[in-house]
């Protein structure tokens, strides 16, 4: 009897790997380039060194999107993983960009990269904590916590901006995402599954004649650019940079457990404790080489798991064919421009649907938790009421010491943490329950998927 490929190693028909990979870079295209924006604008960069920022991010994030789907060494889950850079590490960023300026930033982060590989076996230990009511609690809070993003897109993208939730910016959202609902309910194959892009480019095709979109920067643009190491100058290795930007890739590893976990639990792929390690591992080598190459601390993007859900493109060469297109936009300034031109509101509207159907994953894991005769039902309250305290009140940690709030302004690590604290005292610790769920995930993971 011939054996099946599995939907994760299937290979696609070229077409299709460049249509589906190229909805997943549209999908988290603003995400991917808002850390660098975030970081030039608190250090008052000039505008050269900010799209030379954005240059350095797109190509490292395409190169470490490659490590993490196909494998390199002893690194890469081979799964469907995007990468992009973390917003974990903002705030550190930022504290010791004023300080150092960005060679410390660098600095830091190649030193929390370093860190971050030679623990990484140590780290995937935490797999065993990771039982089917954790990983459902930690999907759910993903999406749920995405999906503020989404309505910060379809307002505007800018909270604070006077045309923010303006009726057009929410007209264009809404007409975007109702162009993605109708386009997946009534096509059929390749056609419905690339109903996000669809949508995206019909949504910015609409923007045109109502002002919204701003396509200056494409004529701009050089048309093709190189990337060198250390542009910037020298890393400084001071020590309080490097145990901040450590800590902050700490927290890191924990969001890209849970988004590993969520993505093996989306696309019926066991997660034993070896794939976190090169998984975790592939998150730390491209943390260390983002600061060689300019640019910051890089983890698995939650955003796509939202388009794996809707669309069930499982195939990590699809995402493998993003990673090339990601670091092309890297190389082409001029291309990466265009893709720039999305405005916000239309991918609000289509994240809307995409992060709506993370928390969906999250839900139908939960699903198949035994809630009677134990304390599961109180596991998933307390772990998504810590984890949306962020999302209801941001500044909500703000008079706790720095590395406090660096840990709990996550509401996915908050609650993540929470979620496996509580399983371990309610399942773990003492007397269990007679229908305790078990704790051994590689055992559980690879009975339930069998």
């Amino acid at each position: 009897m011939e054996n099946k490929v599995a939907p994760v190693d299937e290979m696609l028909p070229k077409g299709q790997l460049f249509t589906y990979g190229l909805q997943h870079v549209m999908a988290m295209y603003a995400g991917a380039v808002a850390v660098p924006l975030i970081i030039a604008n608190a250090l008052n960069l000039p505008r050269e060194q900010v799209i030379y920022l954005i240059q350095c991010d797109l190509l490292v994030g395409g190169i470490a999107t490659l490590i993490q789907a196909l494998g390199f060494l002893n690194m890469g889950i081979k799964s469907p993983i995007m990468q992009g850079v973390s917003f974990a590490a903002v705030a550190p960023m930022i504290l010791v960009g004023q300080t150092h300026g960005l060679p410390g930033i660098f600095g830091g982060t190649i030193a929390a990269g370093l860190i971050g590989y030679l623990i990484s076996p140590f780290f995937s230990r935490l797999i065993r904590f990771f039982p089917r009511v954790v990983t459902g609690t930690i999907i759910t809070l993903i999406g749920v916590s995405l999906l503020p993003v989404a309505v910060r897109w379809a307002g505007g993208g800018n909270a604070a901006a006077p045309t923010f939730g303006d009726l057009p910016n929410i007209g264009l959202a809404f007409t975007v995402l109702a162009i993605v609902i109708v386009l997946y309910r009534m096509l059929k194959g390749f056609w419905s599954n690339i109903a996000v892009l669809l949508g995206l480019v019909i949504g910015t095709i609409i923007a045109i004649p109502l002002g919204m979109t701003n396509f200056a920067q494409v004529s701009t643009a050089s048309w093709f650019q190189l990337v060198t190491p250390l542009a910037f100058g020298m890393p400084i290795f001071d020590i309080t940079a490097i145990v901040a930007m450590t800590l902050a890739f700490l927290v890191i590893m924990t969001e890209t457990t849970g988004d590993i976990i969520a993505v093996g639990e989306i696309v019926d792929k066991p997660v034993t404790r070896d794939d976190l390690t090169r998984g975790l591992r592939a998150d730390s080598f491209s943390t260390l080489l983002g600061g060689i190459m300019n640019t910051f601390p890089h983890s698995a993007f939650a955003q796509n798991v939202g388009l794996l859900a809707l669309t069930g493109i499982r195939s990590r060469y699809v995402v493998a064919a993003a990673g090339i297109i990601l670091a092309a936009l890297g190389l082409f300034p001029k291309a990466a421009a265009i893709v720039a031109a999305i405005p916000n509101p239309v991918l609000g509207g289509a994240g809307i649907a995409m992060f709506g159907m993370v928390a969906t994953s999250g839900i139908r894991t939960l699903a198949k938790v035994k809630f009677e005769g134990n304390h599961n039902a109180m596991i998933v309250a307390i772990s998504l009421g810590v984890g949306l305290i962020p999302l209801a009140a941001p500044t909500f940690y703000h008079k706790l010491p720095q590395f406090a709030q660096l840990i709990l302004h996550s509401g996915i690590t908050a609650g993540s943490i929470a979620a496996i604290a509580l399983n371990l005292f309610f399942n773990e610790l003492g007397t269990k329950t007679a229908d305790a769920e078990p704790v051994d995930s590689e055992t559980e993971f690879s009975n339930d998927h069998s």
